[in-house]
């Protein structure tokens, strides 16, 4: 099973990425599901979303404490929420922001823990070239299907078709198609760099 854990703020759509995330593994065959934690948070207050896929039926229903992914829609989450808490020592992390991890003040964390993965992704920037707003998560879950390969492309295609009819589908599948492409040559790189 992999549990993803995704953070953002009201507003920035973070219940609809972890939505998509499990829409997408639906229509690769896989079991799924997502849901939100919050209160009565206002737009801006932290937001905190969920999502398992697995092979097999997901019995689980609990938040998720222990992710094997997390993808943060809102860097300035950083040094304001534990994001990183109970993360899988090799697991894999996913930041919206056209920053470094040095820039980020992120390298001594990923030095302290070499197993860890670490990418960021404009995401916003690519949502705003195409939406004409920074709405991330059509981004961040093609950047998740490109790094990790659990989704896959179509699927992800399939699952902004069904949530975002018409042309405001076609506008989210230009922001997942460019995020895809760039994520991938960030991942394509990052592997030429380690070996």
């Amino acid at each position: 099973m992999i549990q993803v854990r995704v953070h953002g703020r009201g507003g920035q759509g973070i219940v609809t990425a972890a939505e998509l995330l499990s829409m997408a593994a639906f229509y690769d065959g896989k079991y799924a599901q997502a849901f939100p934690t919050f209160g009565s948070e206002r737009m801006g207050a932290p937001v905190t979303a969920f999502c398992r896929i697995d092979d097999k039926p997901i019995r689980s229903r609990e938040p998720i404490s222990e992710p094997d992914v997390v993808l943060i829609q809102d860097p300035t989450l950083l040094h304001q929420v534990d994001v990183f808490g109970g993360l899988n020592p090799k697991g894999l992390v996913l930041i919206n922001t056209a920053r470094t991890l040095e820039e980020l003040g992120l390298a001594e964390l990923c030095a302290q823990h070499p197993q860890m993965r670490m990418y960021t992704l404009p995401a916003s920037d690519i949502a705003l070239k195409h939406l004409g707003r920074p709405l991330a998560n059509a981004a961040m879950v093609a950047g998740f299907a490109a790094v990790t390969g659990v989704i896959s492309r179509q699927a992800v295609e399939q699952a902004i078709a069904r949530r975002f009819p018409g042309r405001l589908g076609e506008l989210n599948a230009a922001v997942a198609d460019e995020a895809f492409d760039w994520m991938a040559a960030a991942k394509e790189e990052m592997a030429g760099r380690s070996s």
